[in-house]
């Protein structure tokens, strides 16, 4: 029996050292584990970069839709702005080389048209409320000064025309004038006395240009003795005229006002008292209406000087303006 225990006892042992895990098979779970764990955060990491790479691909995709948008409005807003820079440079030499030439020959005509005046402005006034018959007379009067200076105003339409000048002093036409707009004036000044109405070109754009090439070329004759009254019948329709006399004219906020060379009524009434009292003061009144006025004033066919944007009904007139 002795010698049989130590036998029995030894075998229990190695039962129970079969039973507990050795360290290799430890390390082996645990290194199972640690792949598991790490190819679930690869798979989590993995899904959320495709998933930032997704949003990033949209949001590329609307900054090349975006810049597509903005490319396309840049060529339609600046059209031609090539073309019209490469005029600018041409004109700028011809500009520094004429340029005292042609303050000496306004300085000329100024002086011209101060001393022309030989009737009290008074008289005419008083004349006028007895006996309708003084209008027409001065009517006439104006047609044939135009006629008289015929050569002159032509080669201010073909300046216009032929050789603008972008930079040229303020008061003088700064865009391009097209042929159309050229004969349009030159009609009103030559047949029309600068007393008549004148088509639209269907843009309030070209009516502006028209108008502002007429004020131009009565500027360079009269100087600041011209005041121009422009009749709508809106403030946003002032509004574009103020801003077309800016862009084609060259003129400030400041040129703008009762006491200044342009201002904006909104009725007639107003704007005849206004032109009355600036005849009594020797100035030139230059009347603008609107193609929105359906009907012109009595009151405004007395002064010397107006030109009305006559409607065409079969082809109503834009009111988009573009100021570049």
């Amino acid at each position: 029996m002795s010698a049989d225990e130590p036998i029995s006892s030894s075998t229990s042992r190695s039962d129970q050292s079969d039973n507990m895990p050795s360290p290799a098979l430890n390390f082996k779970r645990t290194e199972d584990r640690m792949q598991a764990d790490l190819a679930r955060m690869v798979r989590e990491a993995v899904s959320d970069l495709e998933q930032k790479k997704r949003s990033l691909e949209l949001e590329i995709e609307k900054l090349e839709r975006r810049r597509d948008r903005i490319d396309a409005e840049m060529k339609t807003s600046f059209a031609g702005a090539s073309q019209d820079l490469a005029v600018r440079v041409q004109s700028f030499k011809e500009y520094l080389v004429g340029s005292l030439q042609d303050l000496a020959t306004s300085a000329e005509q100024l002086q011209l048209t101060i001393a022309e005046p030989r009737v009290p402005r008074q008289d005419v006034v008083r004349a006028a409320a007895p006996e309708p018959e003084p209008p027409p007379q001065s009517a006439a009067a104006v047609t044939s000064r135009y006629l008289r200076d015929t050569e002159r105003i032509q080669s201010l339409l073909d300046q216009y025309r032929l050789r603008p000048d972008y930079y040229g002093p303020i008061w003088q036409l700064r865009r391009t004038f097209e042929p159309i707009h050229a004969d349009r004036i030159a009609n009103w000044f030559f047949s029309q006395g600068g007393r008549g109405a004148i088509k639209t070109l269907n843009s309030r754009l070209q009516n502006v240009l028209m108008a502002s090439a007429a004020i131009s070329v009565l500027h360079t004759m009269h100087g600041d003795r011209l005041r121009v009254l422009v009749l709508a019948n809106s403030p946003e329709r002032l509004g574009d005229w103020r801003r077309g006399f800016q862009d084609c004219l060259g003129v400030s906020r400041a040129d703008f006002g009762t006491r200044s060379g342009i201002m904006l009524f909104e009725s007639s009434e107003p704007m005849a008292q206004r032109a009355e009292r600036l005849l009594e003061n020797n100035y030139l009144p230059f009347i603008i209406i609107d193609e929105s006025e359906g009907m012109i004033s009595l009151s405004v066919l007395q002064f010397p000087l107006w030109l009305a944007i006559a409607p065409d009904p079969a082809n109503p007139t834009s009111d988009y303006y573009d100021f570049q």
